[in-house]
């Protein structure tokens, strides 16, 4: 036994590369190799993932086990009735000492196709670059012809979350053709309703615990700093919606007959949803701040040394005075925050009519950072709402309640998750963005928190740490029209999870 244990360590040493040398070698086996890699991933984004079709989704998870399996991963379905599973793989090194857990989501955003430019959400389509910096649509690439690190694939999921699984993926084949051997056991978590809240996650994480021993959670989602660098997050922050209802007249009345008298629920709306903020988008709610963990020495330090290029974005976002008072967005991403994400009443366009509304709503989405809770900061916003003169409730109002207040909210706590936060001076934070940094020839940002939410909390309750390693550009449009990916951008994302799977040590 002696002698094996040896033996494999031995071997491991005679094979151990340098980051850098992985790098260089998972590029040469990429420049070699890039139209079946981007096939991959363009019949990857031709199958519809929206959470809640429920078949297509079921599709994206046989394409999954079929691409996992492919490369010698054991995968497992992780059932959830009525829904997509929770697909776990499995890829053991003799010899590893430790064990990496890859999370990423298969499931994309809800679409709108007559809002995307000249392209469907379905139907992969290629630019020479972004639209806004003017890129046209040409054909992909025949056999032989190299893909530009600027053009951009036109895709939902393209960016949010299937490449970075392709890119992943790929890293492994690159791997394993320049026998270069992983130094970690490498366990995967692929979600099918994290667009959806991943509502049936934490059950079914919990159910089979038993699968997600590890030394370290890789999370895939999100972009890389607007600044264009490579970026390792050490946290990601929490988020919970809420819908609220304000109600007016039973019925629409017209506004001629019955208006300056009859109460406008959207006007009560917009009124109600003023209180919430000031000018400088500080939220008035009381205690919505006072939960916050204040961040360590280095996390500040980290903060502070991450590139500074609000006035770019700016310019490239169209506006030009910002919430915060003063604050940078990597400091206001450590707090909690306050969305207005739509509104709804009446009629517009070319359905206005004159009319009062009999109710308007509001959709919010709330987003947590450390130690707060989606249920503490929920009750903190109907207290707000109390204090306005506003009757709540959680059901639609009965006639006795309409003649017994005169101001009816409906607020609907619709669920969330709490945030989740590793220290950056751990053992394992350290040795992972040494490693990142020397594979990218040290261009690396580090900061404590993601600006979005995966429900990370579960991993970190079963004592995981929690690193976010992201490859996507930051203007691909997640979530909304006209997603993206950099084409540059995957084929660094592979030489990163390359060097992580074959010299991550600590």
């Amino acid at each position: 036994m002696f002698a094996c244990f040896f033996a494999l360590t031995l071997w491991f040493e005679l094979c151990a590369q340098t980051p850098t040398q992985v790098t260089e070698r998972v590029r040469e086996y990429r420049q070699s190799h890039e139209h079946q890699i981007m096939g991959e991933l363009v019949e990857f984004l031709a199958i519809p993932n929206i959470a809640t079709d429920t078949a297509n989704i079921l599709r994206n998870a046989e394409r999954l086990r079929r691409m996992l399996e492919a490369r010698g991963i054991r995968t497992r379905s992780l059932e959830i009735e009525g829904r997509g599973p929770l697909i776990f793989g499995e890829l053991k090194t003799p010899g590893a000492r430790r064990t990496v857990i890859f999370y990423a989501h298969y499931d994309g955003q809800p679409v709108d196709p007559s809002r995307w430019t000249d392209t469907r959400p379905f139907e992969p389509s290629l630019r020479t670059d972004s639209i806004q910096a003017g890129g046209g649509l040409i054909p992909f690439p025949s056999p032989g012809t190299a893909y530009q690190d600027d053009w951009r694939i036109y895709s939902r999921s393209s960016s949010d979350d299937k490449s970075p699984i392709v890119a992943l993926l790929a890293a492994i084949d690159a791997l394993r053709e320049g026998n270069i051997p992983l130094t970690v056991n490498l366990k995967l978590i692929l979600d099918g309703e994290e667009e959806a809240g991943s509502p049936h996650l934490e059950r079914t994480v919990l159910a089979h615990r038993e699968l997600l021993s590890g030394d370290l959670l890789i999370v895939a989602d999100g972009p890389v700093h607007p600044s264009g660098r490579p970026l390792v997050r050490f946290g990601n922050r929490g988020v919970m919606d809420v819908e609220i209802t304000v109600y007016g007249p039973t019925r629409p009345l017209h506004s001629g007959h019955y208006g300056n008298w009859a109460p406008n629920p959207a006007m009560r709306l917009a009124e109600l949803l003023a209180t919430m903020k000031d000018k400088d988008g500080q939220v008035l709610i009381e205690g919505f701040y006072e939960d916050v963990v204040p961040l360590s020495g280095t996390e500040r330090r980290a903060l502070a040394a991450s590139p500074t290029n609000e006035q770019e974005l700016m310019r490239e976002m169209g506006f030009s005075s910002t919430e915060g008072g003063g604050k940078r967005l990597e400091e206001l991403i450590n707090l909690p925050s306050l969305n207005l994400r739509g509104l709804e009443s009446g009629f517009i366009g070319a359905q206005a009519r004159t009319i009062v509304p009999d109710r308007a709503l509001a959709s919010l989405d709330m987003r947590l950072v450390k130690n707060i809770q989606p249920r503490d900061q929920f009750n903190r916003l109907v207290a707000h709402i109390r204090k306005q003169g506003y009757y709540v409730t959680t059901d639609e109002p009965t006639p006795e309640e309409r003649a017994a207040h005169g101001r009816i909210a409906r607020v609907l706590f619709e669920g969330g998750y709490p945030a989740a936060r590793t220290p950056m001076d751990r053992p394992v934070a350290q040795a992972l963005a040494k490693l990142i940094a020397q594979a990218v020839g040290g261009d690396l940002v580090k900061l404590p928190t993601m600006g979005g939410s995966v429900p990370m909390y579960i991993f970190e309750e079963l004592g995981l740490p929690i690193i976010n390693v992201p490859i996507v550009n930051h203007d691909n449009n997640q979530h909304g029209p006209d997603e993206n990916l950099r084409v540059g951008n995957l084929w660094r994302g592979m030489e990163i999870y390359g060097a992580i799977l074959s010299t991550l040590n600590w």
